[in-house]
């Protein structure tokens, strides 16, 4: 499989937060897990940990990427008893400030041409976490 054959999702989502309100959304544990799954997430760079999925899947993510305030970089790797359903991904996200808030962009890379359920399930389970986002974000102080 060559890079061109690497299928990627992307989201945008105008966020009517700061920056550094999202920062604290995506970085701290308490928070992750209200929006997105049960974590140990340490954003060090190097750290490795697992999200824990209400479904009973666990995802082994290792920290790639850290710049406050702007970038978060993991990688989320699925192990399935069926390797077809394995996934070797990274997710990125990027804070840019803009005068509404912030504009959020999660890329996750890494789909392989045959794992369109997984590339489709992604695309929409990335919309109801950005969803559970928004609410919690309309909450914190």
């Amino acid at each position: 499989m060559t890079a061109r054959d690497v299928r990627t999702v992307v989201v945008e989502r105008e966020i009517a937060h700061p920056p550094s309100k999202l920062w604290r959304a995506l970085t701290q544990p308490h928070l992750i897990a209200e929006w997105l799954m049960a974590n140990d997430f340490v954003p060090d760079v190097g750290h490795r940990f697992q999200l824990c999925g209400d479904w009973g899947g666990v995802l082994d993510c290792e920290v790639l990427e850290v710049e406050p305030g702007e970038t978060l970089s993991y990688s989320w790797n699925h192990r399935h008893a069926d390797a077809v359903y394995d996934l070797e991904s990274v997710v990125t996200f990027t804070l840019t400030p803009i005068a509404s808030g912030t504009l959020l962009r999660m890329e996750q890379a890494g789909f392989r041409p045959d794992q369109k359920q997984a590339l489709g399930g992604a695309k929409h389970g990335w919309q109801q976490f950005f969803g559970k986002l928004e609410q919690l974000l309309d909450g914190l102080d």
